[in-house]
């Protein structure tokens, strides 16, 4: 049996409003979100794939309440986000938390490591003030750094040592549901795979459920239990990893995987290169929003916007023409 989500969209959008003149009015929308619908149940990994400017971070921070949607809702265990009260939401903030993407702009440069990791502590009111100090030591150990940590700034330290402390701060008031937002895209090669393995070793210690974001599709691959592939707002697949990796069915994802590097130098996969650019989401083409770029497009790819359909083993596609087996 199936269990119940932990975090599920339903209907999600979310579009920016473009202003201009000189009154600053409302000239257009940028069309970020565009009626995406999914679940993570407890546990799960869910990977999230896409190019730069297609939504994802957008989306992450929907599923936090970080952004208010234009329409649709959000459930977390089952309650629904929309209208909560900032008292109720303020106290659910301690079940979902982010990492961001950047670990040296995301720490406050002036407050001590001890002060960062602890600082939802005193937000959320848990513990005294030894209490707390312990459990700044006990999180510095979780993620790999030196109890000395606590008293330096973040100045002090490279890039993957301040996105463990960005872990460590999400991690304090003890959070179910974990945004990684791109985590390792900002650090050196050398380095992602050491925050990579952290990652999975505290979701699997701690029992997290982890929204991956990212556009490298190696670490996708390697930390996550499902995969969603966003272009322009939407979802068009999402399916268990091994079956997106193996037989993919959309014309995107297809294009996505075949760009992927191989270590082997004489291996040298056929190449799908897409023509054109992404289209501008301000002004989103009708239909399907990938048929300026797709070889295989037909009329109906035009004109009517195809809806995620589902087939085996949770595999669902977006597409007219290569639909879910």
């Amino acid at each position: 049996m199936t269990p119940a989500p932990l975090v599920e969209a339903r209907d999600l959008v979310k579009r920016f409003p473009v202003r201009g003149g000189l009154f600053g009015r409302a000239r257009g929308a940028v069309h970020a979100v565009e009626s995406v619908s999914l679940a993570i149940p407890p546990g799960e990994t869910l990977g999230l794939v896409g190019e730069s400017g297609c939504g994802k971070s957008t989306l992450g921070r929907l599923l936090l309440r970080l952004l208010e949607p234009t329409a649709g809702d959000v459930l977390f265990d089952g309650r629904s986000l929309a209208g909560l009260p900032p008292a109720a939401m303020r106290a659910l903030r301690r079940e979902m938390q982010v990492v961001f993407q950047d670990p040296y702009g995301s720490l406050n440069p002036r407050m001590r490591v001890a002060d960062i990791v602890a600082e939802g502590l005193v937000i959320h009111r848990l513990g005294t003030r030894a209490e707390r100090d312990a459990r700044v030591a006990e999180l510095l150990a979780l993620v790999g750094l030196p109890p000395d940590a606590a008293r330096r700034y973040p100045h002090e330290f490279s890039g993957g040592q301040r996105q463990r402390i960005g872990i460590a701060r999400a991690l304090a008031v003890g959070p179910r549901f974990v945004v990684a937002d791109e985590p390792v895209s900002a650090l050196d090669v050398s380095i992602q795979a050491q925050i990579v393995n952290l990652l999975q070793d505290l979701r699997r210690r701690l029992g997290l459920t982890m929204l991956f974001i990212s556009h490298d599709l190696r670490v996708v691959r390697h930390v996550s239990d499902r995969v969603a592939i966003m272009y322009l707002g939407r979802i068009v697949e999402i399916g268990p990893r091994d079956r997106i990796f193996a037989a993919p069915r959309h014309p995107y994802t297809k294009a996505l995987l075949a760009a992927v590097p191989r270590p082997d130098p004489h291996a040298r996969p056929p190449r799908q290169p897409l023509p054109g650019d992404v289209p501008d989401p301000a002004d989103p083409p009708p239909g399907c929003a990938f048929h300026p770029r797709c070889p295989w497009a037909e009329d109906r790819c035009r004109t009517t916007p195809p809806a995620l359909a589902g087939g085996r083993d949770g595999h669902a596609v977006a597409c007219h023409v290569f639909p879910a087996d």
